[in-house]
Parts: structure tokens; C-alpha cells; sequence
């Protein structure tokens, strides 16, 4: 089954992707209590949408997040080649626990979109696009076991995880992890796909459908899905460890090898693979889950934390307090 989420005036609604068509699920505006009421239940509002929805054509739409607010968004580092390249990126060689480890940071559930307009991070010049897969997580529990969390996904989405990495970079020297260089925007969608739609495809820890992104239509990245280290099983049952997960939770994959501008510039010239501007668009995609397209808008202006001139914000010192202690 393949839902879409899509605007219908002030409103939203939901539908399933019957060839050039969306069939409509009656009176739903939002996948989230669906999924939450199980995969029986998905199934069979799907069926009946395909039997006698009501149709509008596909080409007409433009899809948004599947979920509009989902409760969580992790986001892991799954793919080995892109590990290597973003350590690389910061001086560091090749951590050995990444094999024992499938970490993650919690992303913005308040920043998740579809297709469309994507603003750039505040204060950023170098702005990037991660070429990821997402899946969303079914039916929720804790302590999972790896082979447990795979039957606990309830679907597949394209996502794109925007970053600031300028304002990343510089987060991370304080050992914080992306922090607002991530959480402006992460796209999801166009579609979500349930598990038996891409079944044949299996291979490995994930499946063997191909990931490519473009902008302004030229070719940036390519990679396989099974070329993940990590299965989505094992980053779910991770997640779960001593620790609930929830349905409509969005679990990403990380960057796939080639997915960003930051890895293809360690090993081409910037003039090939630019930092992306305003105007910029953005198709990422993977075979049998669709392609999320959006085009890169101007950022929002950055707020000052602090008046010019205030206590230790032009000379470097550390504010002072009323009871005359640094902190």
C-alpha cells in the first residue's frame, strides 16, 4: 500500500496512490491515528479507499509529511561510507564503537515537512541536503529485540535531512551534536510505503533499491539502500533500550554514501557540487518510495541572543553574575 498525504484547501487529507490516481480515505486528514490503530486497520482502510474512494489525479497534488507532527524524529548514522566522510570532515579517524553502537540524535518533530519550499538554516552560508530513508515505526514496545523492531515497522518514507553545516560544525566543537544546524527542516515523504510493497527487494540489511538526488537536475548522488550497515531492525531495538518507542515515531538511516554536498566536496572541486542557495531544487529519491522534491528558499534572519555590547559578548569574557561568580 502506498498512502499520501496531501492540502485540500485549508485542510488536509489523505489518500492511496492507485497509478495516476489518489483514492481517498474518507475523513482522514492525518496518517498518524491509522498507523496508531495498526496494521490491520491501515490495510483495510486502504483496500476500501481502493475499492470506492473518491479520486483526484495524482499529477494535481503536492504530497506533505505522511505524518504532520510525528511524536519523535531519530536520527541515526547508518551508512559506513558517509560515517567516514563526516569524520573526516571534522579530523577525526574512524571511531571502532560505530560498529558496536547504532547512535542517533533526536531531531524536530515541529520541523517535519513534504514536498515544497525549504527555508535555509539562520545564519548559515553552507547549506546541505542528506539523502536518507526513513522508517515509521508500526506498533511501539521497549527493549525490542532487533528481529521484533523489523515486524514493528509499519512503513517506509524518502526523507532529507537539511543542514547548516557551518552552524553545525561549529555546535559540535562543544561536543553537543547537531543542534540548530539540523533542526530548521527535515523532509519526509512523498509517500508512505508499507513493507510488503518493496518486499521482493530485500537484500541484506535493507533492500536493494537505488537512492539517487539531484539539483537543478543535475545527477549529485547515488548509492543502494543495502549498502546500510545497520538494519532498521537494529536501530529500532536500540532506540527501545530501556527506553519506549511509540507508533508514528520516525526512525532515519542517516546519509547514505554520495547523499550530501559535504561528502562529495571532500572529493570533487566546489565548483562541481556547490553549497546550495535560494532558488535550488532538490529531488531526493528511492526507487519504490517516490521522489521528495523541494526548492531551497532564504533563510529567516538570525535574532541576536544578546544586545551589542552587553557583558562578555564583545570581549570574549564570561558573563558575571549578581552574586559575583562566573558560571
Amino acid at each position: 500500500m502506498k498512502y499520501v498525504r496531501y492540502a485540500d484547501g485549508t485542510s488536509s487529507r489523505v489518500g492511496v496512490v492507485d497509478g495516476d490516481l489518489v483514492r481517498v480515505v474518507d475523513g482522514l486528514a492525518d496518517l498518524l491515528p491509522l498507523i496508531e490503530a495498526g496494521e490491520a486497520e491501515l490495510l483495510t482502510a486502504g483496500r476500501t479507499a481502493l475499492r470506492r474512494g473518491a479520486t483526484v489525479p495524482l499529477p494535481d497534488i503536492v504530497p506533505l509529511s505522511p505524518i504532520a507532527t510525528p511524536p519523535t524524529v531519530r536520527d541515526f548514522y547508518a551508512f559506513e561510507q558517509h560515517v567516514r566522510a563526516g569524520r573526516a570532515w571534522r579530523g577525526l579517524e574512524m571511531e571502532p564503537d560505530w560498529y558496536e553502537l547504532p547512535v542517533f540524535y533526536f531531531s524536530s518533530p515541529y520541523a517535519v515537512m513534504g514536498c515544497g519550499p525549504v527555508p535555509m538554516t539562520p545564519g548559515a552560508e553552507r547549506f546541505d541536503f542528506e539523502l536518507e530513508v526513513a522508517a515509521v515505526v508500526g506498533h511501539g514496545g521497549r527493549d525490542l529485540t532487533a528481529k521484533d523492531a523489523e515486524h514493528a515497522i509499519a512503513g517506509y518514507c524518502v526523507l532529507n535531512d537539511w543542514s547548516g553545516r557551518d552552524v553545525q560544525q561549529r555546535e559540535m566543537k562543544l561536543s553537543m551534536g547537531p543542534v540548530k544546524g539540523k533542526d530548521t527542516a527535515t523532509s519526509l515523504g512523498p509517500y508512505f510505503v508499507t513493507p510488503d510493497e518493496i518486499a521482493d527487494f530485500r537484500e541484506g540489511n535493507g533492500y536493494r533499491l537505488e537512492m539517487t538526488c539531484t539539483v537543478n537536475g543535475v545527477p549529485y548522488s547515488r548509492a543502494l539502500w543495502s549498502d546500510i550497515h545497520w538494519s532498521f531492525g537494529e536501530m529500532i531495538a536500540y532506540a527501545s533500550r530501556g527506553a519506549e518507542v511509540r507508533p508514528g515515531d520516525v526512525i532515519g538511516s542517516g546519509t547514505c554514501g554520495t547523499g550530501c554536498v559535504l561528502e562529495l566536496s571532500r572529493t570533487h572541486d566546489s565548483t562541481t557540487y556547490p553549497w546550495l542557495r535560494p532558488g535550488d531544487e532538490v529531488v531526493a529519491a528511492i526507487e519504490g518510495l517516490g521522489q521528495l522534491r523541494n526548492t531551497v528558499t532564504e533563510a529567516a534572519p538570525v535574532i541576536p541572543l544578546r544586545t551589542r555590547g552587553a557583558t562578555g559578548q564583545e570581549d570574549g569574557t564570561r558573563p558575571r553574575f549578581t552574586d559575583g561568580a562566573a558560571r
